[in-house]
């Protein structure tokens, strides 16, 4: 039993192994078939089951019909669940793909079991069906089939040929089978040549759809008849023939410009040398195709130039090409209607040159200061579309003359404009192009003055994309304008070279401008009207093709600040950075808290001013700036209130209704108030040199236990009072009978100032006092008839004199403590004595000195002279 199981597998697996048979036998006493293994995709299938009374799976054992099933592809086919017998009945059953299967049956001792499958669509590409009995779980497959569904081949479709001539010469076909069948198809390619009883075939593998046929197969010059025939077990199809002759449809290699040159006296005319591959140069012609593009150019010629005809070897000549103007040429070939070979290399030339022709269109700008007696001209020109330059431009040449003759010439330049001075009465000027060939004829350009006449209005630009611009504007009814200008120029650029012009027709409105626009950059965009007797105003409209957000943010600073406003300005943005026109500028502000306000400015004052601010608060702000293309925030800053002062407020009280009020009140507590720090507000105490605390020194020695100036602690001291000791120069005294007759007082210049010197010049003071005491208050002066450091025992001191500023306050005014004003005090003492200061008075003819002490100046008491023992 068990080797009768593996001698079943084993054949059923080398049935599926070997391929498509309509019965596959899986022992003797099983059997598989169906009518046809190939069938069209969606056409009905039946296949069967027999399976003998001697199989070893049924033998012995009650079966049923039951116990056998099928499978397509290792799904179940179900069968019908109706009762069978012995007579043979037929039972249909649906399932959910859609097929329906119908068992027959019969019991017979000699033919045993059968079971068929009927499948009235079968969908599946390839598939395998089993017939499997239910002797144990698993089912076991005691048989199967397979079968293949496609469609019938389609004739093949678009069958070309080309000719190789690069050695080994072939012809090449190729063709589109077509949809796909599903199926092993199998193409044949047939040849017949025309002149000669020859025919070949050409067996090609499954699935390749071209073939090479050799040189043996055909002749280059003989027509030859080729067709396809496609064949599958469901039919076969046969292409269209294709009738051709092999060379026609050669393509050849690249061909090679040998030399390109211009002929003398053939104005226009290029002449090129060309030849074919080495391989290829043994035909005879050829139609050639020559393509050109100048120097500066991006792109070649939309049309070649054909030649017919041409016999190899030829040089060839192309003609009405421009004058004195370089080419890079190429080529391509072909015999008769074969395709073109690809282009050759690229060899250049230049054509001859000759005068420039046609006129040039100018644009003249005249100006006149009141003073002058000739005119400012800006003359502006371009080409013009009949403008042939006929070789490389030399000069442009602008002259009073209409011949150019360097008398009358006012200029001469390679640019596209000029700047010259005209008497005032001209009428017009001749312009001129000139090459190496020779000049072109005079452009007559009229002299216009721009006048006060009427301008265009309602000037409009709108970007049409972005490198061209649309301008509008509103037409002026009137018959003596003749037409108008658009001029532009980019407004970063300052150089008359970048502006452009263009003539209008006066029946127009609009007009598209593209030449040199570039997206986010400005352009001034100004229309002219032009009259009979002259040029009208200008209108100018600032205009961009494309706008973005602006590449830089202007910085904020801080113009003034006070109490609870804070005011802002800003430097306008350069035209390179703003990418389009600005439309606002916004100042974004909060406080500590988050609170956040925002203030819109002027355009044209670019400053602002933050209202209503917190005094002695921090804030913090950015400028938000905004085109037509987007917005740019600024870098934040951060501001801050001034607080509030005492003047502050009394200027709000006072503004207020309360103020006269407030006003009487503070003027009754100033005067009557006992705050010494209030009363000093108003009336500050002015120390009086008469009860200083100076009058404590009373002696030269105790003046001299005060530590010098640079021990002490303090880093800085003020002066309350200080002397002048002044050397009397010796010239300036003259004695006469033993009297001083001439005061060098006199000779002084009294002032009211206590920091300036009131006699003599500043060189006879001691350097080192004047350092020291540059910041103090005079006192008074001291003045010796002799350098006092020197003086001799014997000599009496000469004069004495109080310059004292200091005022005195109400009270000692009334008591007279200080003294007046003296002069030529004499000062008498002996050797060994202490001499003290008095004033000496002469009571009249006949009477005595009378002398009084100064005991109240108490600086001057302790000023006493002792007489110096020189060393």
């Amino acid at each position: 039993m068990a080797s009768a199981w593996i001698t079943m597998f084993a054949t059923l697996l080398l049935a599926f192994v070997n391929g498509t048979k309509d019965e596959v036998h899986t022992s003797p006493s099983v059997r598989v078939h169906t009518s046809t293994p190939v069938v069209a995709l969606g056409s009905p299938v039946t296949a069967s089951c027999i399976i003998r009374d001697d199989c070893p799976l049924i033998k012995g054992a009650v079966w049923h019909l039951n116990h056998i099933v099928w499978h397509l592809n290792q799904r179940l086919i179900p069968s019908s669940a109706a009762a069978s017998n012995e007579s043979g009945r037929t039972s249909a059953a649906a399932n959910e793909s859609g097929w329906i299967s119908t068992v027959l049956y019969s019991v017979a001792n000699q033919s045993g079991w059968n079971s068929t499958v009927f499948i009235p669509s079968f969908t599946d590409t390839k598939g395998y069906l089993t017939c499997c009995v239910l002797h144990t779980f698993p089912c076991q497959i005691v048989g199967a089939v397979e079968i293949r569904a496609g469609f019938p081949p389609p004739a093949p479709q678009n069958l070309s040929c080309l000719t190789n001539l690069t050695k080994p010469e072939t012809l090449s076909c190729q063709w589109d089978p077509g949809q796909d069948t599903h199926l092993p198809t199998q193409y044949t390619l047939y040849t017949e040549i025309r002149d000669l009883p020859e025919s070949n075939t050409y067996m090609l593998p499954p699935g390749v759809h071209h073939y090479k046929i050799p040189r043996t197969g055909f002749v280059l010059f003989s027509e030859i008849e080729i067709y396809v025939k496609a064949v599958n077990a469901l039919g076969q199809a046969t292409s269209t023939p294709l009738l051709l002759e092999p060379m026609e449809s050669a393509k050849f290699d690249p061909p090679k410009v040998m030399k390109v040159q211009s002929e003398p006296n053939r104005y226009g005319c290029l002449r090129l040398s060309w030849g074919l591959s080495e391989q290829q140069a043994w035909v005879t012609t050829v139609t050639l195709e020559v393509r050109l593009k100048t120097a500066n150019s991006k792109q070649w010629s939309e049309e070649p130039v054909p030649v017919q005809r041409l016999i190899r070897q030829r040089p060839m000549e192309v003609c009405r090409l421009l004058h004195g103007t370089e080419y890079h040429i190429q080529i391509r070939v072909r015999y008769q209607q074969s395709p073109w070979s690809e282009w050759s290399n690229s060899n250049t030339a230049v054509t001859l040159e000759r005068a420039p022709t046609g006129r040039l269109d100018s644009w003249m700008k005249v100006s006149r200061e009141q003073s002058q007696k000739s005119l400012s001209v800006h003359l502006f020109w371009k080409p013009s579309k009949q403008f042939r330059a006929n070789g490389k431009i030399l000069s442009y040449v602008v002259s009073r003359q209409r011949q150019p003759l360097k008398k009358g010439q006012l200029c001469v330049t390679l640019d596209s404009h000029c700047v010259f001075q005209l008497p005032r009465g001209t009428r017009k000027v001749f312009l001129s192009a000139g090459n190496a060939a020779g000049t072109s004829s005079p452009t007559e350009v009229e002299v216009f003055q721009h006048r006060g006449l009427a301008a265009v209005s309602d000037v409009i630009v709108l970007p049409h994309d972005e490198s061209s611009l649309l301008v509008q504007w509103t037409s002026i009814h009137s018959s003596s304008v003749t037409g108008y200008v658009v001029e532009w120029r980019p407004l970063w650029k300052m150089d008359p070279a970048h502006v452009l012009f263009d003539h209008i027709d006066r029946n127009q409105s609009s007009t598209l401008i593209s030449e040199s626009i570039e997206p986010y950059n400005p352009y001034g965009i100004s229309v002219y009207p032009r009259y009979k007797d002259g040029i009208g105003l200008p209108q100018t409209v600032e205009a961009y093709s494309r706008q973005k957000a602006p590449s830089a943010a202007p910085n904020l600073r801080v113009r003034e600040t006070l109490h609870s406003r804070i005011e802002l300005t800003w430097e306008e943005i350069p035209l390179c950075q703003r990418n389009g026109i600005v439309q606002s500028y916004q100042i974004f502000y909060w406080d500590e808290q988050g609170n956040t306000k925002v203030v819109t400015a002027e355009l044209e004052n670019r400053r602002v001013v933050l209202r209503e601010l917190d005094r002695s608060s921090s804030y913090k702000a950015f400028i938000m700036v905004s085109t037509g293309g987007g917005s740019l925030n600024g870098s934040e800053v951060t501001l801050k209130t001034e607080p509030i002062d005492a003047f502050a407020i009394i200027l709000i009280v006072l503004s207020s209704g309360g103020g006269l009020s407030l006003l009487i009140i503070i003027s009754v507590l100033v005067c009557f108030s006992t705050h010494e720090r209030l009363k000093m507000c108003f009336w500050p105490k002015i120390p009086d040199p008469a009860n200083s605390s100076i009058k404590r020194w009373t002696t030269l020695e105790s003046m001299q236990d005060i530590p010098p100036v640079e021990d002490m602690q303090e880093s800085s001291l003020v002066y309350l009072s200080h002397l002048s000791l002044l050397d009397l120069p010796k010239k300036g005294l003259e004695k006469r009978g033993g009297e001083i007759t001439d005061d060098p007082w006199c000779r002084c210049s009294d002032t009211s100032d206590p920091g300036e010197s009131i006699c003599g010049s500043p060189h006879d003071l001691s350097p080192s006092y004047i350092g020291s005491h540059q910041h103090s208050v005079p006192y008074a002066t001291v003045v010796f008839d002799s350098p006092y450091s020197i003086q001799p025992p014997s000599q009496s001191h000469a004069y004495m004199r109080s310059e004292s500023t200091q005022p005195l306050l109400e009270e000692e005014l009334e008591e007279p403590s200080s003294p007046k004003e003296y002069q030529n005090v004499p000062v008498r003492g002996t050797s060994g004595e202490q001499v003290s200061f008095r004033e000496c008075l002469n009571d009249g003819p006949g009477r005595g000195e009378i002398c009084i002490l100064w005991d109240d100046f108490p600086l001057l008491r302790a000023l006493e002279m002792n007489d110096v023992q020189s060393e």
